[in-house]
């Protein structure tokens, strides 16, 4: 007989969730979305066994074809019968915050699939395409025995770069009308890009933009200051997420990566960078809690004012709320 869940919920949640339970797997990503204690009590049970799965981060300009491609991968792992999931992050509603779904739903082409798991997360004004708990939603999908997890980014523009602090692999996706685009990308998504996929290579001019990719990326290391670390030399690939041409070789070079990093010290010193953000979040969290609890709120509600009045600059009211935390 199994030993009975010990702690709160979040740590019953963790057990069902880690047991096969598609529900409590849900439950425990909306209680992780809303930073519950119960999310809390769930992470802290779940992260010894979070740290075996293959995060891919999806991101790219918007009309790039994401959410297709993403789908093809998904259908073309579980061909090969490997347990995947995608975090989907999509913009926030204005009036309610949740997701706009969007296309979202054609990539719900393994409904009965219990080895497949899709989420859309609201991305709630977070910046860089991705939702304030995006990292610790990944490790929760790691834990349940996910080991390929996608991550794809809202897809708003060309700033996009900070899921390459919590992803192992980068892809940037671009269609083939990019024109001067690439200009534009080389001091931000290239820069981050482990792998650039133009898709949609059902499309006239694929080819051609996939080498102007590779003549830019060739040329990006030359010359600039010698004490700065040398850009990434991505691979281009070429493919389609809608007829499928060139996605087994896609995830074929994911799975390269992977492999070649491990034992490296490059996926080492990454771990540890998303170690920090997720550290650096957690305590903003707790102190922005602390600030606004119901027994500090009328006292940080007259600080605004006095700020919105002028009154006060916000530097003096930054003080003003830190030494009250005791700092």
């Amino acid at each position: 007989m199994a030993e009975p869940a010990t702690g709160g919920s979040g740590a019953r949640l963790a057990q069902d969730a880690r047991g096969g339970s598609r529900r409590a797997l849900s439950r425990l990503l909306t209680a992780v979305e809303s930073r519950s204690p119960a999310a809390e009590d769930a992470l802290r049970a779940l992260y010894p066994a979070a740290g075996g799965a293959h995060v891919v981060g999806i991101t790219g300009p918007p009309g790039g074809g994401k959410s297709t491609l993403v789908a093809a991968l998904v259908a073309r792992a579980r061909a090969a019968s490997r347990p995947v999931a995608v975090l989907a992050i999509d913009p926030s509603s204005p009036i309610t915050g949740g997701a706009i779904l969007g296309d979202r739903i054609r990539m719900q082409a393994h409904p009965a699939d219990p080895d497949v798991f899709i989420r859309s997360m609201a991305s709630r004004g977070h910046l860089g395409g991705l939702a304030g708990t995006t990292a610790e939603s990944a490790a929760v999908l790691a834990a349940c025995g996910f080991g390929l997890i996608f991550i794809e980014t809202v897809g708003t523009g060309q700033s996009e770069v900070e899921v390459a602090a919590i992803a192992d692999t980068t892809v940037v996706v671009q269609a083939p009308e990019m024109g001067d685009e690439i200009q534009a990308m080389k001091a931000g998504l290239l820069e981050v890009a482990d792998v650039v996929v133009v898709n949609k290579a059902d499309r006239p001019g694929a080819d051609r933009a996939a080498m102007q990719l590779r003549s830019t990326l060739a040329l990006g290391g030359e010359g600039g200051d010698p004490s700065r670390p040398r850009p990434k030399r991505p691979e281009v690939l070429v493919a389609s997420g809608l007829t499928a041409a060139g996605v087994p070789e896609l995830l074929a070079a994911l799975d390269r990566l992977h492999e070649a990093r491990a034992g490296s010290e490059q996926p080492h010193a990454a771990r540890v960078a998303r170690a920090r953000a997720q550290v650096e979040g957690i305590l903003a969290d707790r102190t922005r809690g602390l600030l606004w609890a119901a027994g500090a709120q009328a006292g940080t509600d007259e600080l605004m004012e006095r700020v919105a009045a002028h009154e006060l600059d916000p530097y003096a009211a930054a003080d003003i709320l830190w030494n009250r935390l005791g700092r």
